[in-house]
């Protein structure tokens, strides 16, 4: 089955930036299209965006667009977010997801395989 390990979160001050990665093994990466969501302490899972196995890609959420760009790379089987000009309210488990072939929205439920997140805290 499909597994997905992420990392590159850690702490920021406000205005930094990171670069997480979504690692995806143990199946074919072109099958499936993958998203990033975050959960906030207290809160309720949050979908950000998806890139399919094309390279195209959704933004779904507002608070985001703009300053996080997700990115593919196939060869290394290996989906990026890139975290720009961070804010305190951005805290959250970072997470990634995968579904067979598109991008089915922002909704938890509608993705297979999920990795284990990865903390990103911005505070000064």
């Amino acid at each position: 089955q499909l597994q997905l390990v992420e990392s590159g979160g850690g702490l920021v001050q406000p205005g930094g930036s990171l670069r997480l990665s979504c690692v995806v093994s143990g199946s074919t990466f072109d099958y499936y299209a993958i998203a990033w969501f975050r959960q906030a302490p207290g809160s309720e899972r949050e979908g950000l965006s998806c890139i399919r196995s094309s390279g195209g890609s959704t933004n779904y959420a507002d608070s985001v667009k703009g300053r996080f760009t997700i990115s593919r790379d196939n060869v290394k089987n290996t989906v990026y977010l890139h975290l720009n000009s961070l804010k305190p309210e951005d805290t959250a488990i970072y997470y990634c997801a995968a579904a067979r072939y598109f991008c089915p929205g922002p909704v938890r439920n509608t993705y297979n395989y999920w990795g284990q997140g990865t903390q990103v805290t911005v505070s000064s």
